[in-house]
């Protein structure tokens, strides 16, 4: 039997990337998807994606969603406790794998590590090391589809922010700025791609401005 593993979801690209290797790759079985949400605003923690459109993409992935509330503001004590909580559901399924999308901050999965540290979870980073320019076309030629959600205006222009991740983008961003944006100058929602059975239909709604952050809030867009 295959492993059961979690695949920590933020509703971006790399996530969704990450579950579309880990199916490929096929030495997992992926069981479910783990996501953070704003208490207060019934948004993706960070990404601000709406909860309606977070659940469009887990029915599209064919995987149960599993949420974890956390306030907002958030301490880092708050966050270890709810995620501790989750962790322990998990073993609870059998869960023995937490897949990850992060790309090459060391500090970021050193500390994912060490908080599995004897939790009976291992971690698994599917796209760790890989060179993020070729990733980021890779995503794209293999048919991933993503808007941008939140732009971090000390990184990068605040007009980036609603815009779709394309090789126009990619060709116009500035040379400090990674093209997966790991560094968190900018975060996706993704709304296709090999990962989904379905695409997700979203319209652009209003640019927000808060926390020292850019927001393009995603809204899901009516029947046609």
């Amino acid at each position: 039997m295959r492993p059961r593993a979690l695949l920590s979801w933020s509703s971006g690209k790399d996530s969704a990337w990450a579950l579309h290797v880990l199916r490929q790759r096929g030495d997992l079985e992926v069981v479910g998807l783990l996501t953070t949400l704003n208490q207060l605003h019934d948004r993706v923690a960070m990404h601000a994606v709406r909860h309606e459109l977070l659940k469009q993409q887990a029915e599209s992935t064919g995987l149960p969603l599993i949420v974890v509330p956390i306030p907002s503001p958030c301490s880092n004590e708050e966050y270890e406790t709810a995620m501790r909580g989750a962790l322990e559901r998990a073993t609870d399924l059998g869960v023995t794998r937490m897949a990850f999308g992060d790309l090459f901050l060391e500090d970021v999965r050193a500390y994912r590590e060490q908080k599995l540290s004897g939790t009976g979870i291992e971690p698994v980073f599917p796209l760790w090391a890989l060179p993020t320019p070729e990733l980021a076309r890779d995503m794209l030629s293999g048919g991933l589809r993503a808007r941008l959600t939140c732009v971090d205006p000390k990184q990068l222009c605040a007009s980036f922010a609603g815009r779709e991740f394309e090789l126009q983008l990619l060709r116009e961003l500035p040379p400090a700025v990674d093209p997966c944006g790991e560094r968190g100058e900018f975060h996706t929602f993704a709304y296709d791609g090999p990962m989904f059975s379905r695409r997700i239909a979203i319209e652009s709604g209003k640019i927000v401005e808060r926390d020292g952050f850019i927001f393009a809030d995603l809204v899901p867009a009516p029947p046609r």
